[in-house]
């Protein structure tokens, strides 16, 4: 390792332990142990970017497979090649979907409130889907492109909003696929083969963001096409998907209100005054106060959700209940530097200075003693690193010994031989 390496991982190692959510409350320890285990592997391999360096996101690839972390650790990696090669970062950033209006007209869906935890609620109206019109308007690569563009905005934007408006961790969606009218007949093979080439994306490198799925009117032509789809689908996520027929309300009115599902699925919204339920992208995410919140914390890795709170406090959201109270973990805040500390206590001249004065000063010295203890285990790191290097250095004489003993003993059966 270089010291450019060993300095980097000293530093990491520094903050012990994954910064989570403190909106999260109750968290599970085996959970965290496993979490941290291949956090550490990755980390002893150069091999976890600051940007995923992520409780919650490593915990997703835990769960996707079986919290066996070798087989975690390869669907990580894949992840981070995958959005190496398509350019991922770059889709979220610059890709353009012109065509986002007509594509809506002839395939009806989109975000549409919440679900009764506070999860983003979407909705597709795949019986109405015309395919052929969807292929004029748009191409195959390009819908794919606009579909990840959509998940990085989930991840980004639509999660931490709705976990600001929820005070807990919100990390999955709910959604609706209405198909009413589809069956083998009207989709065909490029309907498919996009259905499948999604599908693998969300599996593969956005594991672990479906809640529930309730597939609704199904028909004898939808459930003969369903037994051909599923075959391509992780069990994990087929366990997540109930498939309903027409008496689906009394089901999903359990897991979301009234007043947030449509009237076109029985619900009691409208938004006719906005050209249609699945044309609003409606949710916590466009409510200003905490899209403003959620966006000083987009790119910044295991920034917490204390860094959020700070700006949008419980207090500017009074109708939304408080988290449950449980374990909280110790050292969510390590990321939240001296200057920012300061930052967060700045009031005005006129109000209470010296009250205010002496929580700065109070918070100021918890701060010298977290730092100082991050000094400590930082010396424990160097001291790990250093007795490696010596058993390194150890093997690596060994071997040369025995390299030596190999010439020896050559050269004694040259001798001899020639003798």
């Amino acid at each position: 390792m270089s010291f450019k390496s060993i300095d980097r991982l000293i530093r990491r190692n520094s903050k012990t332990k994954i910064s989570r959510n403190t909106v999260d409350g109750i968290y599970d320890q085996k959970e965290e142990q496993y979490v941290q285990s291949l956090r550490e592997l990755l980390l002893a391999n150069n091999q976890l970017p600051e940007k995923f360096d992520d409780y919650h996101i490593l915990l997703r690839f835990l769960k996707m497979r079986g919290f066996n972390i070798v087989k975690a650790k390869e669907m990580f990696l894949n992840m981070l090649k995958w959005r190496e090669e398509c350019a991922v970062d770059a889709i979220a950033k610059d890709f353009k979907f012109e065509e986002y209006d007509a594509v809506k007209k002839c395939y009806p869906h989109g975000f549409h409130g919440v679900d009764r935890f506070g999860r983003p609620l979407y909705i597709e109206r795949i019986g109405l889907v015309d395919l052929n019109k969807l292929m004029q308007v748009t191409s195959t690569d390009r819908y794919v492109k606009y579909h990840i563009s959509e998940q990085e905005k989930t991840l980004s934007l639509r999660y931490p909003a709705c976990s600001l408006a929820a005070k807990k961790h919100i990390g999955s969606t709910t959604a609706i696929f209405d198909v009413k009218g589809l069956g083998m007949n009207n989709f065909s093979k490029s309907g498919r083969e996009l259905f499948i080439e999604i599908q693998k994306i969300d599996s593969n490198y956005y594991p672990e963001t479906l809640n529930q799925l309730y597939i609704i009117n199904a028909g004898s032509g939808f459930r003969a096409l369903w037994k051909v789809l599923k075959a391509c689908m992780e069990a994990r996520t087929l366990a997540k998907i109930q498939v309903l027929g027409t008496n689906y309300l009394g089901t999903v009115l359990e897991a979301i209100d009234p007043s947030n599902l449509p009237d076109f699925l029985g619900g009691t919204c409208t938004c006719s005054a906005t050209g249609g339920c699945l044309l609003q992208d409606k949710g916590p995410w466009i409510d200003q106060e905490i899209s403003r919140a959620s966006k000083g914390v987009l790119g910044k890795g295991q920034k917490s959700f204390d860094d959020m709170n700070t700006t949008v406090t419980s207090e500017d959201f009074p109708s939304h209940q408080e988290p449950s109270v449980g374990k909280m973990h110790p050292i969510s805040g390590w990321k939240r530097t001296l200057g920012m500390l300061l930052k967060d206590n700045q009031v005005e001249n006129d109000m209470n200075g010296n009250i205010q004065q002496s929580k700065v000063s109070e918070q100021i010295s918890e701060k010298i003693q977290e730092l100082e203890n991050c000094s400590a285990q930082t010396q424990e790191t160097l001291q790990t690193l250093l007795q490696k290097q010596n058993e390194l250095a150890n093997h690596i004489e060994q071997l040369r010994k025995l390299l030596r003993e190999a010439v020896d003993a050559d050269n004694k059966s040259s001798v001899l031989i020639l003798k």
